[in-house]
């Protein structure tokens, strides 16, 4: 039985028969992982889905569950928040090893969601062409691995999010003028004042406005990647404040919805697809079309007064590998991509990270959402041969119908049993 307490504080006991869970420990590592199985095994228990985020523990969410109750073999795993991701790879790297030792399990499938899509796709690329690929003169933070990893046998990208690198970039506030103080900000940049375009019934922000903020936000951007990098520096050379690594606090920064920046408030950005793709809906059709964010405006204020919410709480060698990411000068978010990043410059971003990966991959956005166009910015990007894309109609980040956005109750109909039934039977392919 798994227990889950909502965010409103509402306890759910979710017991199921049909399949069996178990704790995993891993001493060496000092994590955790929950192994789901179904009780009675079926044709696709051989396929085993791995499900880690780069930041959050996925352990109790509904996804392992979900998925073991379709017949298939799920290790959900535990990561640690903040840091050099390449710990976490080689965290990641054990749990795909763990799952190669079974007899029982044939191919080994990597689920990311939201930020976990960085982790992943970072993860593959590197075992398919070695930590090399991220060592170049053109990235920020060059990998620092020296193993080799396991590679899994594909790749599921659900609601992936635009990396964690365009993360932090999108949700830092241009309004701070000191760096470590949150309560000094320009209301030349404030998204929550009318003279500025916004409202609550939905922001409409100029274009001269968004271009002087995303400006802004690009200029601050490189200024704090550059101070990383003097840290950095300062530790290789024996000289930083602490042998291994050092906190780095950034104002006004943190990813979490509330303060990715423009894009809760004006609906208008990342509002639609380039292409036309299938469409999964809440009973189970599928329709080919044009798609399009059914999301409504959200957050009425900022928080980057805030220690809690406000503040992005990281490490000098964790923002820089697994969260900086460098902006070219034609830096925009737009109605249907997000434009003037240097992909190349990090390993933080899923967008970057896919054409190095060949193995067959799922890419799936949530339209109640605004992450949902990272799907096609990666799908247009992949090389591999098998490749696949869908949208779940009216699904928020999370999976479950964005009830906000429903114009008659019930919608959206059941969002996380058609996304689950879809996942199963792509996941089809590897038997």
């Amino acid at each position: 039985m798994i227990i889950r307490i909502g965010h409103t504080g509402e306890v759910e006991r979710d017991i199921r028969k049909t399949i069996s869970e178990t704790l995993i420990v891993n001493d060496r590592s000092r994590t955790h992982a929950m192994e789901y199985q179904p009780v009675n095994p079926m044709e696709t228990s051989q396929i085993a889905v791995v499900i880690m985020h780069c930041d959050q523990n996925y352990m109790g969410y509904k996804m392992g569950p979900a998925l073991a109750e379709r017949g298939y073999h799920v290790l959900a795993c535990e990561s640690t928040e903040g840091g050099e991701i390449d710990r976490k790879l080689e965290m990641l790297d054990e749990s795909v090893r763990y799952l190669r030792q079974n007899p029982e399990v044939e191919k080994i499938i990597l689920m990311g969601h939201s930020g976990g899509a960085t982790l992943m796709t970072a993860y593959q690329s590197i075992a398919e062409n070695g930590p090399q690929i991220y060592q170049g003169d053109e990235m920020i933070y060059k990998c620092t691995l020296t193993r080799s990893l396991e590679p899994a046998d594909g790749l599921m990208l659900i609601d992936a999010n635009y990396g964690n690198g365009v993360m932090s970039l999108l949700s830092m506030d241009p309004a701070v003028e000191e760096e470590g103080n949150g309560r000094k900000l320009n209301p030349e940049f404030d998204i929550f004042s009318a003279e500025n375009g916004y409202d609550p019934a939905g922001a409409h922000y100029s274009d001269a406005f968004i271009r002087k903020y995303e400006a802004a936000q690009a200029a601050r951007n490189e200024k704090l990647i550059n101070l990383a990098l003097e840290r950095l520096e300062k530790l290789q050379k024996g000289e930083g404040n602490y042998v291994d690594d050092e906190p780095f606090f950034i104002t006004g920064a943190d990813q979490p919805k509330p303060n990715n920046r423009l894009l809760p408030e004006d609906t208008r950005l990342l509002s639609h697809t380039k292409g036309e793709y299938d469409l999964v809906h809440g009973d189970g059709t599928v329709t080919h079309e044009p798609i399009r964010s059914v999301r409504t405006p959200e957050c009425d204020h900022s928080f980057s007064d805030t220690w809690g919410m406000g503040v992005n709480k990281n490490t000098v060698k964790g923002f820089l590998s697994s969260q900086a990411i460098r902006t070219t000068g034609d830096f925009a978010v737009l109605e249907d991509e997000i434009v003037g990043i240097d992909w190349k410059s990090s390993y933080a971003s899923p967008i970057g990270n896919i054409d190095g990966i060949t193995v067959p991959t799922l890419v799936m956005g949530m339209t109640g959402g605004y992450e949902y166009l990272a799907a096609e910015m990666i799908y247009q990007r992949a090389k591999m041969a098998d490749k696949s894309i869908a949208f779940v109609h009216g699904a928020s980040h999370v999976f479950a119908p964005n009830h906000a956005a429903e114009k008659v109750p019930g919608e959206f109909g059941d969002t996380e049993n058609a996304l689950y039934d879809y996942m199963a039977g792509w996941m089809r392919r590897f038997l």
